[in-house]
C-alpha cells in the first residue's frame, strides 16, 4: 500500500509540472520516475514509529546492495540517475544515512558517509547483510564515491497515512474539499488496478504523463456539478439473473413475455443502478432529495405513455393486444428513454436500472393490468403475514 500510494503521489506531483514523464512500480526499483534530464529511483521503507536506521541496518544495506549490483553490472547510469532511499524510520545522527540527506538539510557529507559505511562493513558480521557487503566490496573506491554522490536519504518520511493526507491536499484544488476523498478513492482504485495489470503482464508500460492527465481530467469532470461519477467496478457488474427471479421487477417482465436474454440485461442494469446510486449516497455526492426528484421525472414520463396505452386499448382489447402495447412501453423505457439524473451523467444503466427499481416498487409497470395481476401473486405472502 505504501509503495502504491507513494507512486500515486509522485504521479500527482509530476502532473502539476507537465506531461513529459512516466512512472513505474517494480521496474528499475520500488518506484521509478523517468523525467526530463534522467531517471529517479526510489527505495521505500515503511517502518513502525520509533525505529531508527543506523549504519548496520538491513534496510540500508539491502538498498545499497541493489544499487551496487546495478552499478557493477552496468544496469545503472550514475551520470543520469538519482537514487532516493525514503524511510519512515529516524536516521541515527552522524550515520551514513544521516550524512546523505539532501544538501538543503545542511548536514550532507559524502566523504564521512563513505567512511561510516566502510567502517560498518568492516566491523559487522551480520549474515543478513552478507550479500550486500559482497556487492559493496565489488565497487572500486571511485565507484563507491560516484554512487554515494547520487544517493539521497530521506528519514522520517511521511508514512502511508501521511501520504494519503498529502494526496487529499493536492486533489482539493481539483474538486474541492467536499469531493476530495471520494475523488481520491476512485483515483486510487484506477491507479491500483492499472499497476496490477502492469505487474501481471508485459503488455502494459509505465504510466505516462499523457495517460495520467487523461484519467485525472476525465475523473475530475465526473465530479463537476452537472455530473456524477460512474465507477468502473460497478459498470462491469454481471449478476446471475437466477438470483433475482422472484423479485417484482422480474415478475413484471414475466407478465409480458420478455425473453431470457433481455431479463438478464434488465437484472444487470438494475444491480448496477442500485449499487451506483447507493455509492453516490454513501459518498454524499447527491443533493438532498435528488433521487426522489429523478424518480418523479421517470414516473411522470412513464405515466404519459401508460395513460395513452389505456386510451388506445379500451375494455375490449385482447390479451395479445395488451402484450403488444406493454412491450412497446417496455421498449421505450429500456431503449429510448434516457432521462439523466444530471445533464452530464449519460450512462444508460442509470436510467434503465432506475426504471426497474421503480418497477420493483410497483411505481411503474408494463402490462396494463400489472398492478392487479402482481397483487394476486404477491397477496398470499402478505395475507400470511397478516
Amino acid at each position: 500500500m505504501y509503495q502504491l500510494r507513494k507512486a500515486l503521489h509522485s504521479c500527482v506531483d509530476q502532473h502539476g509540472r507537465g506531461l513529459d514523464w512516466c512512472i513505474a512500480i517494480e521496474a528499475g526499483d520500488d518506484v521509478e520516475e523517468v523525467v526530463e534530464g534522467g531517471r529517479v529511483l526510489y527505495q521505500l521503507k515503511h517502518r513502525a514509529a520509533g525505529v531508527t536506521m543506523s549504519d548496520y541496518s538491513t534496510d540500508l544495506w539491502k538498498t545499497l546492495r541493489i544499487w551496487a549490483h546495478s552499478a557493477t553490472n552496468k544496469l545503472l547510469d550514475l551520470d543520469e540517475t538519482d537514487l532516493f532511499l525514503l524511510t519512515t524510520a529516524d536516521l541515527t545522527p552522524d550515520s551514513a544515512g544521516y550524512l546523505l540527506q539532501p544538501v538543503a538539510s545542511g548536514v550532507r557529507d559524502e566523504s564521512r558517509a563513505l567512511k561510516a559505511l566502510e567502517a560498518a562493513r568492516k566491523a559487522s558480521t551480520s549474515k543478513d547483510n552478507k550479500k550486500a557487503y559482497e556487492a559493496f566490496d565489488k565497487l572500486s573506491a571511485d565507484e563507491r564515491q560516484a554512487m554515494l554522490a547520487r544517493i539521497q536519504v530521506i528519514g522520517n518520511a511521511p508514512d502511508v497515512d501521511e501520504v494519503e493526507r498529502l494526496l487529499l491536499e493536492r486533489v482539493v484544488s481539483a474538486v474541492g474539499h467536499t469531493y476530495a476523498r471520494p475523488f481520491l478513492q476512485r483515483l486510487e482504485g484506477w491507479f491500483y488496478q492499472r499497476t496490477i495489470r502492469q505487474l501481471r503482464t508485459d503488455e502494459m508500460d509505465a504510466i505516462t504523463g499523457d495517460e495520467f492527465d487523461h484519467v485525472f481530467t476525465d475523473l475530475r469532470n465526473q465530479f463537476r456539478p452537472e455530473n456524477l461519477p460512474i465507477d468502473e467496478d460497478i459498470a462491469v457488474l454481471q449478476p446471475d439473473p437466477s438470483d433475482y427471479a422472484s423479485m417484482v421487477f422480474v415478475r413484471q417482465m414475466d407478465l409480458i413475455d420478455i425473453g431470457k436474454t433481455r431479463v438478464g440485461i434488465a437484472v444487470r442494469d438494475y444491480i448496477r443502478a442500485f449499487t451506483q446510486r447507493s455509492r453516490w449516497s454513501d459518498d454524499n455526492l447527491l443533493l438532498p432529495g435528488e433521487i426522489s426528484k429523478y424518480e418523479r421525472r421517470l414516473v411522470e414520463e412513464w405515466q404519459d405513455l401508460f395513460a395513452e396505452m389505456e386510451d388506445n386499448l379500451g375494455a375490449a382489447s385482447t390479451e395479445a393486444e395488451k402484450l403488444a402495447a406493454a412491450k412497446e412501453i417496455y421498449r421505450w423505457a429500456t431503449r429510448e428513454a434516457r432521462p439523466r439524473i444530471r445533464v452530464g451523467c449519460d450512462e444508460p444503466f442509470v436510467s434503465k436500472g432506475s426504471f426497474h427499481i421503480l418497477a420493483d416498487d410497483l411505481q411503474v409497470g408494463w402490462h396494463i393490468d400489472f398492478m392487479t395481476r402482481l397483487m394476486a401473486v404477491l397477496e398470499p405472502a402478505g395475507a400470511t403475514k397478516a
